[in-house]
């Protein structure tokens, strides 16, 4: 990523926090392409069982989904890096209507790209007898 400071361009250099939150904002925002294009390893894969586990797979489903959701909210509630992998818990809401559901992602990353990914999640229930709620 380039910015520019005192007239001249510097590569400034994200963590792979922000490079995980940074993709699923992208993927969130319908920008699917971009996000690929700017975080995803030639050797991805991915572990969603609704889907073939190549990134062609994943990414058109992600494009489908945000044709069919164009106000999809994904607000990162907490991301966690240790090492090689990165874990980020979210609120993700296809409008701003919808309850959502709470969604963790699971990044491993190499030579600085995301190279696999897990993702789990659980609807927000209407009537919940938890006080705390789910975040």
């Amino acid at each position: 990523m380039m910015e520019m400071h005192n007239g001249q361009q510097v590569k400034v250099t994200l963590s792979k926090k922000e490079k995980a939150v940074s993709f699923l904002q992208l993927v969130a925002s319908g920008k699917v392409r971009e996000a690929y294009k700017s975080f995803i390893s030639p050797d991805f894969r991915h572990h969603n069982a609704y889907f073939r586990g190549d990134a062609e797979s994943l990414m058109v489903a992600m494009e489908e989904s945000a044709a069919q959701n164009p106000h999809k909210i994904l607000e990162v509630k907490r991301a966690i890096e240790e090492g090689d992998t990165v874990a980020v818990h979210s609120h993700v809401r296809q409008n701003p209507e919808d309850l959502g559901g709470a969604v963790v992602h699971i990044f491993r990353f190499q030579d600085h790209q995301i190279v696999e990914l897990w993702d789990v999640g659980q609807p927000i229930p209407e009537d919940s007898p938890n006080e705390n709620g789910v975040f």
